[in-house]
């Protein structure tokens, strides 16, 4: 069998106003997250899996990421099986925090990689 290539993007990549889907635990989530991001544990992403069509619905692109890429490109193969413009961030979260990207809590203050 011939697999396609994961498509994949580096964290210094991903628009400012870019689609960023969390499949992080919650533990991981509160601990620190990219500023905007939707979080939907890989734990619950096939029972809620209407929430990320519905974030794509508008043509958006969207950049998966965990903590150092290995969930993320789980859910990003799904992703683009189910016909969805989807892209693995390399690196996950700790390529976000080396990249200076924001790392944030749920009440906006300064956060870390779990």
């Amino acid at each position: 069998m011939n697999f396609a290539p994961l498509p994949s993007v580096d964290a210094e990549a991903v628009p400012a106003d870019g689609l960023v889907l969390d499949v992080r635990e919650d533990d991981e989530w509160e601990a620190g997250h990219a500023e905007g991001a939707l979080h939907i544990p890989m734990s619950a992403f096939v029972a809620r899996f209407g929430e990320v069509t519905e974030a794509v619905a508008e043509g958006r692109r969207a950049h998966v990421m965990c903590r150092v890429g290995g969930r993320s490109a789980q859910v990003t193969q799904y992703l683009v099986q189910q016909g969805i413009d989807a892209v693995n961030i390399d690196g996950g979260m700790q390529a976000w925090e080396a990249a200076g990207r924001p790392v944030i809590t749920k009440d906006g203050t300064p956060g870390f990689v779990l």
